[in-house]
């Protein structure tokens, strides 16, 4: 166990990072395919290839997944992904050729840093050639280059987040894993001590940083005040939190869909608010192995490293942009 998503077998990741106009992208390897399952909550969601992860659907397995910056112009990245696999001679046999599946997922990072420039096919193609199955770099990263939360308030009062991973073995060495992707909203809150751990920041007690528990402003509490009722007008649109777990565990496309709607439940308990209209919120599962468990104990852990996989990407998050990371109001 190396605590990355790549402890899962059969995976590799690899990112494209631009810290200068602060986006990138993410790709999620399966050159051996796998089963694959999705659930998307979110109620601006941008995404491509959901459809044939229907379990009613004929395509079986998956053989990359795209993370991406750059809203709807990232998914355009997803054509890299397939030259690449195209490439290395990866995908569904039709006959006349091997066409790769690649599902994709976008944020929303178009506020922060330049947002003329967007993750490419090109970038994506880098990803794919920067692919390892040995990865724990987390924070301002790949596809949470760009991607931040708090921002009721507007960007103004926002927080720096990223890209953060997890992992866990649960016995006889079946592992879940997962890497998310926090461009929310609203506050990322740590479920053990019921703390907000980044959020919209109070700009005045944040200047004194005299207690940290008043530093950020509670949504529901603004909510319920006069604000609440326009709160959602002057909140940016540059939200959505996306990822993937993974397992070496045998799913079939059912499996792996209800293992994806389980793993949602990460989001509730660390995200406040979540899934609303503001967010294109979409959870992907692999499988690609063959130990035999029951998939309900799959989905319960999905839900515990999509957990920590959010809190990790908040705080090992670098600030960017003018916009703060943790260790950046810490060092105030």
């Amino acid at each position: 166990m190396d605590n990355s998503f790549t402890d899962v077998e059969g995976i590799k990741v690899g990112h494209y990072t631009d810290l200068e106009n602060i986006t990138g992208c993410t790709v999620i390897l399966c050159p051996k395919g796998a089963v694959a399952g999705v659930d998307q909550r979110g109620g601006a969601p941008g995404s491509r290839e959901l459809a044939l992860l229907n379990p009613i659907n004929q395509v079986q397995e998956v053989h990359a997944i795209l993370l991406s910056g750059g809203s709807a112009y990232g998914l355009d990245a997803a054509s890299g992904v397939m030259r690449y696999l195209e490439e290395n001679d990866i995908g569904v046999n039709v006959g006349s050729a091997k066409v790769p599946i690649v599902p994709a997922a976008i944020i929303l990072d178009l506020g922060i840093g330049n947002a003329k420039i967007r993750p490419t096919s090109d970038n994506a193609y880098t990803a794919c050639q920067n692919a390892t199955d040995s990865v724990r770099e987390q924070g301002s990263i790949g596809a949470g280059t760009g991607a931040t939360v708090g921002k009721l308030l507007g960007m103004g009062s926002a927080m720096k987040a990223g890209l953060g991973i997890a992992s866990i073995e649960i016995g006889k060495g079946v592992v879940v894993s997962a890497i998310m992707v926090v461009n929310a909203v609203g506050e990322i809150i740590d479920p053990k001590s019921n703390q907000v751990l980044a959020g919209a920041r109070n700009p005045e007690i944040a200047k004194k940083v005299l207690n940290k528990k008043e530093m950020f402003v509670n949504s529901l509490e603004l909510m319920r005040g006069p604000i609440g009722r326009t709160i959602f007008d002057l909140a940016a649109p540059s939200n959505t939190v996306i990822g993937v777990v993974a397992t070496n565990a045998r799913l079939n496309k059912i499996q792996a869909t209800k293992v994806a709607q389980m793993a949602q439940n990460g989001l509730a308990r660390t995200i406040r608010p979540t899934n609303t209209m503001l967010d294109g919120d979409t959870m992907f599962a692999l499988s690609t192995g063959k130990k035999k468990i029951n998939p309900n104990i799959i989905g319960a852990f999905a839900t515990e490293v999509v957990s920590t996989a959010i809190i990790n990407a908040v705080q090992y998050a670098k600030g960017l942009g003018g916009i703060p990371g943790i260790a950046d109001l810490n060092q105030s």
